[in-house]
């Protein structure tokens, strides 16, 4: 597969990466000689080939130039997240090994905390643009290293990528390098060609973190396919239905809180802009809701692919917006020869329209990096992996998602499906987006608690609350409904947009 070298001399002067809030674009060369200036710098501070850096950057230039630095000079990349806890900061940092880290002046707080703490400990430490107090200058490093002289030979470098953290500490997905260019097997090339039609006409829009597994898979395939990578600070609806119309983008990649943020624009900033060049929208990281995607599908067209996967890489299923629309709320059906299976607790596999554990069979293997016990529990007997997932098939064969199996409610001894009562309150037309969760109760051990994010303009008044508790007894058996409710202006979510049920349920645990 072609890398940025490829790309650099093929192309020199195309437009790799835009940034649009700080008006920086980089062409395939300049990028290219920046990460080679890198490279040399990262070599020359003893870093021998499989070890470690880590950066703590927002969305800019550095972040890529680093990543593809790390490559050439045969290291491990870790992007940090910036709404990780300095523990859980400090935690990555050990687990990983990183020996190097650089930090952005965007993120001065967070960075001076770490210093603060000690959670670097003796590590060389950087930072990019006007600096830091305590860190070192990253520009004036690199100023003496010529891009143009050879690097030693090594295995290609890769990213060493941390999950998010939802129901625990971060963990670890380090896969081997490779000793050649070709980082990715044909099969898997197959989804983005294929599926996405990723090729050197691409204009992509990335208006998530970098630091997340999907924006920077993406963004890294874009490059790798000769593409333009277009990269907002952060996500504002409006500004990216302006991007998608200054810069004609082709392809795009969201969560479906996006979504719901897009549709509350008003009618007249939703019909502003130019979207005829977007032919791509890709959607993860979180169920959307029904009512959501039939309107951004009736809004964009059937633009709109939604995946299921992890950065643990055992699997895809894939669905678009045709079949969608027959099959609300299904996630597709596994692609690259990939197959899926539902089984039961006893590990037996289980018919189509029953509820079981997710589970891929024929995809690559990984492992968790310091923690053999949570690889195993990933694994059964036939080597069939899971994500904890929760799930069934229909009878041709579309996966449908119900929950994670950590977020089950137990309420006197029946399993109840999070999932499930979510999706009938979703289609109240008063509710914006809904999050269930299992709170203690004396004597059911569970009780359904919903937490509730009114559509605006709607009050939080006894008559919203009565009409969900009717709406609710019409559509869910008793002991489905909620017997708590709570009324917030939004729900926690990670940087990936996915609901963190944690930090809801941590509310009523005792003490």
């Amino acid at each position: 597969m072609p890398q940025l070298a490829t790309w650099a001399e093929r192309q020199p002067q195309k437009t790799a990466v835009h940034f649009p809030d700080s008006g920086e674009s980089l062409t395939y060369a300049a990028l290219e000689a920046r990460a080679r200036r890198a490279a040399h710098w990262l070599i020359r501070q003893g870093l021998g080939a499989g070890d470690g850096i880590a950066v703590l950057l927002d969305n800019r230039p550095e972040f890529l130039e680093l990543a593809e630095a790390a490559r050439l000079a045969g290291l491990y990349f870790t992007p940090l997240s910036i709404h990780l806890r300095p523990h859980e900061v400090a935690y990555v940092l050990n687990d990983s090994g990183a020996r190097l880290v650089v930090a952005s002046p965007a993120l001065a707080g967070l960075a001076a905390t770490l210093l603060a703490e000690g959670a670097l400990g003796d590590r060389p430490r950087y930072a990019v643009g006007e600096g830091l107090p305590g860190y070192r200058d990253y520009e004036a490093a690199l100023a003496a290293e010529d891009p143009g002289a050879p690097l030693p030979e090594r295995p290609l470098g890769r990213e060493f990528l941390y999950s998010s953290g939802t129901t625990g500490l971060p963990k670890g997905i380090r896969r081997p390098m490779l000793p050649h260019a070709e980082r990715d097997a044909p099969m898997w090339d197959m989804t983005w060609k294929s599926l996405y039609g990723f090729d050197e006409s691409v204009v992509y829009l990335s208006p998530a973190p970098l630091y997340h597994a999907a924006p920077f898979g993406y963004v890294g395939r874009t490059l790798q396919e000769g593409g333009t990578a277009v990269i907002l600070r952060k996500f504002d609806p409006a500004q990216c239905l302006a991007t998608i119309e200054r810069f004609r983008i082709t392809h795009s990649q969201w969560v479906p809180t996006m979504f719901v943020r897009l549709l509350a624009l008003p009618e007249e900033i939703r019909r502003r802009h130019d979207l005829a060049s977007h032919r791509v929208a890709i959607h993860a990281a979180a169920p959307c809701p029904v009512p959501v995607k039939r309107a951004m599908i009736e809004w964009w067209g059937p633009i709109l692919y939604e995946y299921y996967a992890g950065s643990e890489g055992i699997g895809t299923t894939m669905i678009d917006s045709e079949t969608w629309l027959r099959k609300p709320r299904s996630v597709g059906r596994p692609v690259n020869g990939v197959k899926v299976h539902i089984t039961g607790e006893d590990g037996r596999e289980l018919p189509p329209g029953e509820t079981g554990t997710i589970r891929f069979e024929g995809g690559p293997r990984f492992a968790y990096h310091n923690a053999p016990e949570k690889t195993a529990a990933c694994y059964d007997a036939r080597g069939w992996a899971t994500l904890g997932d929760l799930g069934w098939l229909d009878e041709e064969g579309y996966l449908f998602l119900s929950d994670r199996r950590a977020d089950l409610i137990l309420s006197g001894g029946v399993n109840l499906y999070p999932a499930e009562i979510e999706a009938v309150l979703t289609q109240h037309p008063d509710v914006a987006e809904v999050a269930v969760v299992g709170i203690p109760h004396p004597e059911m051990g569970e009780q359904v608690h919903a937490v509730v994010v009114p559509r605006a303009g709607v009050a939080d008044d006894a008559g919203f609350r009565a009409g969900l508790e009717a709406w609710c007894r019409e559509r869910l058996a008793g002991p489905k409904r909620p017997r708590s409710w709570e009324v917030a202006e939004e729900l926690p979510r990670s940087e990936a947009g996915k609901l963190l049920r944690r930090l809801l349920k941590e509310r009523y645990l005792p003490g």
